[in-house]
């Protein structure tokens, strides 16, 4: 099995100014992998602030539309990046509504403050139809996810297609935390709000979807390649 993991995912364009304030609150930018300064909070010393985004630093600031999988045989990485040059096309770009902060089980993470189906049709079509090029799970990476208490829905997803949270249970959300015990979650939620302040309240275009690389094992994601939402004479156009 290849060393390489990939994961498709949304992440906004490195110059976005969301783009900016998620890569300076985790302390890393995704696009360039260089280290970001942790942010200046009142009342949140740095090493606490770095120690509870280590995780999503690791993965880059993203809302994951396709969990990290290994390239089945007699896929490798050209194959993939056709597919998904293809795949975008077909799909026209979209705005997000406003952002909010939220929970998703014992993490914080931004999500749209209402649904967008066409978010969810996007992440469900790119589950299903990139499966093709995932490796199956080995029996220990299914024993560790699914003892994550999963219900009967996810149990079954995570055999189906190698993640428990897609089709009908998908979430969009971009973690901003690890997991956080009950006596911090309010005093992060508080900080975190505040951090991010107004830019939550900017739209977001989802004009492309990307496709991040973890190079080795425990190695940080970094974003390898953008792929353009829509028809290229309709984005020419816009």
């Amino acid at each position: 099995m290849p060393a390489e993991r990939y994961a498709i995912c949304f992440t906004p364009s490195p110059h976005d100014g969301l783009a900016i304030v998620g890569a300076n609150w985790i302390g890393r930018s995704a696009f360039s992998g260089e280290v970001v300064e942790p942010p200046m909070i009142a009342g949140l010393p740095l090493a606490e602030i770095a120690y509870h985004t280590a995780l999503p630093r690791r993965y880059g600031f993203q809302g994951m539309l396709k969990s990290p999988f290994h390239l089945t045989e007699g896929m490798n990485e050209s194959m993939l990046l056709k597919a998904m040059m293809r795949f975008a096309m077909r799909f026209q770009p979209f705005t997000l509504p406003p952002l909010t902060v939220v929970h998703r089980r014992d993490i914080l993470a931004l999500a749209p403050m209402t649904a967008v189906p066409a978010l969810d049709t996007l992440a469900a079509s790119i589950v299903t139809e990139f499966d093709a090029f995932r490796a199956p799970l080995s029996e220990v990476e299914i024993e560790r996810r699914a003892s994550a208490g999963l219900t009967p829905a996810q149990f079954a997803n995570l055999h189906r297609w190698g993640e428990p949270d897609v089709l009908a249970a998908f979430s969009f959300h971009m973690p901003l935390t690890g997991p956080l015990s009950p006596s911090e979650m309010a005093r992060m939620e508080r900080s975190v709000a505040a951090f991010f302040g107004p830019i939550l309240l900017e739209p977001v275009e989802v004009d492309h979807i990307a496709l991040f690389i973890e190079e080795e094992p425990g190695a940080p994601f970094c974003v390898h390649s953008l792929h353009p939402m829509g028809a290229l004479r309709a984005r020419q156009s816009a």
